[in-house]
């Protein structure tokens, strides 16, 4: 028996987590005075709208080891796999460590891993459902094995509609940002080894989406694809053409489509755009 953990950055549903029998740690989103925990019952519209309505910065804070912990001791009698955002965008893989390390030290013959994705939302769903296709077939260790390969390859990137909650939070200059706004510019953006990176500029979203649907056989070097994740934030429409689009280009067995959960929302703002493959 096998038992898997995340944490909230990946975008499967939280009914869709219950059904796969995973478990979750939620992050704390803070908007000035007001708290939203990622859990059950997230306000998703109420954060975004506290969001859009804010001129401060958002705050985030990982699960603690604590968080981690009590969910590890509930499954003591399973084989348990961590799986966590990047950990050079948040401490939450810090905190799984730690736990993991505190629950090996009391329980000697406990099998535990910690995973770091190396990813967020849709980057994070894909290696969480590779590893379930994964334990069907093989044990721990092999497992283990072959999701860290996955995980080296695995790329994700992101367009966002809007640039305003990266200035708010001091990822790009403020300067630099309205004149994006002004000019219509939507940067396309992929993940390098955990962090993110410029990919392209381009002006206007749609040409911005046709280019990173083009992106990802320039990357991959490859047109099949076994499964191609894709988190929207509030924009499904945008999210089912973008699948079709990568249908019609690509030999793909799944395109999978999930709204981002409380964390990615905070950060891909409405009209997000995040696929991985």
């Amino acid at each position: 028996m096998y038992k898997i953990i995340t944490d909230t950055s990946c975008d499967l549903s939280k009914d869709e987590m219950q059904k796969l029998n995973i478990s979750y740690v939620p992050f704390n989103i803070h908007v000035e005075e007001d708290e939203f925990i990622d859990d059950d019952n997230l306000d998703l519209n109420g954060l975004l709208e506290k969001m859009e309505k804010s001129h401060e910065p958002i705050m985030t804070s990982c699960p603690s080891p604590y968080d981690y912990l009590t969910i590890i001791e509930e499954n003591l009698d399973k084989e348990i796999f961590i799986l966590t955002i990047s950990s050079a965008l948040s401490g939450s893989f810090n905190s799984a460590t730690v736990a993991a390390n505190q629950a090996k030290e009391k329980h000697k013959d406990l099998k535990i891993t910690v995973l770091d994705s190396k990813s967020a939302s849709a980057g994070h769903t894909l290696v969480v459902l590779k590893l379930l296709e994964l334990l069907k077939d093989n044990d721990f260790d092999e497992a283990e094995k072959k999701i860290r390969k996955i995980i080296d390859e695995n790329t994700t990137m992101f367009v966002l509609e809007s640039m305003q909650n990266l200035i708010k939070n001091g990822r790009i200059k403020k300067s630099t940002g309205l004149i994006a706004n002004v000019l219509n510019i939507k940067p396309i953006m992929v993940s390098n080894n955990g962090e993110i990176d410029l990919y392209e500029i381009n002006r206007g979203i749609r040409k911005s989406l046709d280019k990173m649907v083009g992106a990802i056989e320039l990357i991959s070097k490859k047109k099949t694809f076994d499964m191609i994740t894709i988190s929207y934030c509030k924009n499904k429409e945008r999210a089912e053409n973008l699948k079709e689009k990568i249908k019609e280009l690509y030999d793909v067995d799944q395109v999978i489509v999930n709204h981002t959960n409380g964390i990615s929302s905070s950060y891909a703002d409405l009209g997000g755009i995040v696929i991985a493959f």
